[in-house]
């Protein structure tokens, strides 16, 4: 595990899996909360899925929501109301493979993952509100949490992400296997929230765009600064925590720093566009930036681009 001397904030440092989660709800439900400007503030900030009825389109609305057939027949636009269902069923898939056990800054991208699925959980853990969990990466590839409601159920998932132990090798991380996993298990429509660093092998966009057309899709992309831009600190060995493969890189090298953060920029740009293409909310929370601030910002302009309430969400 790589981590540079700065330090590491309070919010998802190291430490006791008890001590971390009392951490992350303090953050969640205190300084998030404020930074939303709410109580309580849901993550889906739009409408149910069961039909209601059809009233005059007003400016602002989803264009999605518009009955073409009420549209036609009385020759003005019309939208179709929904009815808020009672129970959301979350489902989180967080990616707990080698890559992320890497962090040069405030704190590694796996403590980061683990902190943005806490805040996910902990934002939509109320009402009656189900949360289940796919689990990439250690021993056991893609491991499945069975969707649960109450506070206890989501403190245990979220404990056992915290004590799980760090993933060493294993090879490439199997987050398309772990997608078809979750679009078989959410029977019922509601959020999907994909956390990772998204660097596992190409095949993900498939099984992603499937569950975005089918739910309410959050991707979560957590990213080191060194991913995307190398210091100069003279010779430096390189090692891939899923596949073993070792390189030196010679870092005082202008061009060889220039080309790397071009190819890396590509890299980011082709999985921000995979995303999009997919159907799915982008989120990117770096471990040398303010989590809590990205995610608050993140929710803020979801909200205005789907049309919903600053409040609660779905009831």
């Amino acid at each position: 595990m790589a981590r540079a001397g700065r330090g590491t904030p309070p919010l998802v440092q190291p430490g006791a899996p008890d001590a971390v989660l009392r951490r992350l709800q303090l953050a969640v439900h205190g300084r998030l909360d404020g930074l939303l400007q709410g109580d309580h503030v849901g993550l889906v900030p739009g409408h149910g899925t069961e039909p209601g009825e059809t009233r005059p389109y007003m400016v602002g609305d989803d264009v999605r929501r518009i009955d073409w057939a009420v549209t036609a027949r009385t020759a003005s636009t019309h939208v179709r109301e929904t009815i808020a269902d009672r129970e959301l069923e979350v489902t989180l898939v967080v990616d707990q493979s080698a890559s992320l056990e890497f962090g040069s800054a405030r704190t590694t991208k796996r403590e980061l993952a683990v902190a943005a699925a806490a805040a996910v959980g902990l934002l939509t853990a109320r009402n009656g509100n189900r949360i289940g969990a796919m689990v990439v990466g250690g021993p056991a590839g893609v491991r499945r949490v069975p969707p649960r409601s109450g506070r206890d159920a989501l403190l245990a998932l979220l404990h056992g992400l915290v004590a799980a132990p760090p993933s060493e090798g294993g090879g490439p991380t199997d987050l398309e296997g772990a997608l078809w996993g979750a679009l078989r298990a959410a029977r019922r429509r509601g959020l999907v929230t994909v956390v990772s660093d998204f660097l596992a092998p190409a095949g993900w966009e498939r099984p992603l765009r499937a569950l975005a057309a089918r739910h309410d899709a959050l991707a979560v992309e957590v990213v080191d600064p060194i991913e995307l831009a190398l210091p100069e600190v003279g010779q430096l060995h390189l090692l891939d925590p899923e596949t073993g493969a070792s390189l030196d890189v010679p870092t005082h090298s202008a061009e060889l720093r220039r080309r790397y953060a071009e190819a890396a920029a590509a890299q980011r740009a082709g999985i921000a566009t995979a995303l999009r293409r997919a159907g799915a909310t982008h989120v990117r929370l770096r471990t040398d930036r303010d989590w809590l601030v990205d995610l608050a910002r993140a929710v803020e302009q979801r909200r205005r681009r789907v049309g919903g309430p600053a409040g609660r969400g779905p009831a």
